[in-house]
């Protein structure tokens, strides 16, 4: 029986406040308006920047339901909607391509002025929330909201893939491998013999080494407190592992002492100011760059000294890898399919959606580096 144009009674992971486990709950996900579309997630990943909502990191309106790395398959379209059809795998898009703002338009950048980033708002484009739980309204997550067995993008928000993709596996083509992997292809772009410095070895870490790598970077050291997470950096590509736990000395000494004159790329995937700043400083005086892909914590400035940038070197942000999102996305899961990078090292744990506090406590623990949660 179609479901199509009918509300929708399903589950969903609700955070009702911060610092709260997820409730799982009886939502309900009304049918998509014009040019929206409603999906079937079948699997999410469970990313830091969810986690950052729940310890008021990242300023969220509550409640709300998390989740923006996704795969799923269209299960109805609104009115208006040409280019998706029930049936087609999609990827959700936490960064928009509207293709008509100044950004879509322009060649500089990637973060359309659409995305709900910036204002946080938690509603759907046109001011309203697709999703009800207990005859409370629920807030939607960067336009996502993929921690719920169906859920509502604009079209804008959404890219068709490859029919035969495993949806399980690419879900993190919708944030965590694109976002580590761009930063350096694309907003770095690093190029064959240089040296760069990954902080922070979680999945976006890592994916910046696998980047760092398809480069042709001729040294990339990885940086953690967390030793445990070497094996895998050094698989991936890594080609030394620092633990600044092991050193007296600030770590941008250590590196600067490691590669002689610092670094030419540097990453910072923590989201922590000091990392921030020791990242910057571990550059090239004079030509390095330092990329922030980690989200910075809300209220939290940061303090350096600016003759670090007076010198030359350059500080730039990274959201999304740089990748315009509705173009590079069905790219990036046919360089996946035609084995072009790998996924799986990155899926330490499946689990199911009734699982996710324990998906989450796994992240907190520095256990995972992935969690995918199946449906």
């Amino acid at each position: 029986m179609s479901t199509a144009g009918k509300v929708i009674k399903c589950k969903a992971a609700v955070l009702w406040e911060a610092n709260k486990p997820f409730s799982i709950e009886e939502v309900e996900v009304a049918p998509p308006k014009e040019h929206e579309v409603r999906i079937k997630i079948m699997a999410t990943g469970i990313c830091r920047s969810d986690d950052h909502v729940i310890t008021g990191a990242l300023v969220m309106p509550f409640p709300i339901i998390l989740g923006h790395e996704a795969a799923g398959v269209v299960e109805s379209v609104g009115q208006g909607v040409t280019s998706f059809k029930p049936g087609d795998k999609v990827i959700p898009l936490f960064i928009p391509q509207c293709g008509e703002c100044k950004s879509c338009l322009g060649t500089k950048g990637n973060l359309c002025s659409n995305t709900d980033l910036a204002s946080g708002a938690g509603l759907m484009p046109d001011g309203t929330t697709r999703f009800t739980c207990k005859g409370k309204a629920i807030h939607h997550f960067l336009g996502t909201s993929t921690f719920t067995e169906y859920t509502v993008v604009h079209e804008s928000a959404l890219a068709k893939i490859d029919s035969a993709a495993p949806l399980e596996k690419v879900c993190l083509i919708g944030c965590g491998f694109s976002t580590g992997y761009g930063a350096a292809l694309q907003t770095a772009k690093v190029e064959p013999g240089s040296t760069c410095a990954v902080f922070g070895l979680g999945g976006v870490g890592l994916s910046v080494i696998m980047g760092c790598k398809v480069a042709g970077a001729s040294r990339i050291i990885a940086v953690d407190i967390n030793s445990d997470k070497f094996a895998k950096a050094k698989e991936l590509g890594a080609t030394d592992c620092v633990n600044p736990k092991d050193f007296q000395k600030p770590i941008h000494e250590v590196l600067i002492e490691m590669t002689g004159q610092g670094v030419d790329y540097s990453f910072e995937v923590i989201g922590r100011t000091d990392t921030m700043t020791a990242a910057l400083a571990c550059c090239q005086y004079n030509y390095g760059v330092s990329v922030i892909v980690g989200v910075p914590p809300a209220a939290e400035k940061i303090t350096f000294d600016p003759m670090l940038l007076f010198t030359g070197r350059s500080w730039k942000g990274s959201v999304f890898g740089g990748w315009r999102s509705k173009d590079s996305v069905p790219k990036l899961v046919a360089d996946y399919m035609n084995k072009k990078f790998v996924l799986d090292p990155l899926i330490t744990h499946t689990l199911t959606l009734t699982q996710i506090n324990e998906g989450f406590d796994l992240l907190r623990t520095g256990k995972s580096i992935r969690t995918v949660l199946k449906f």
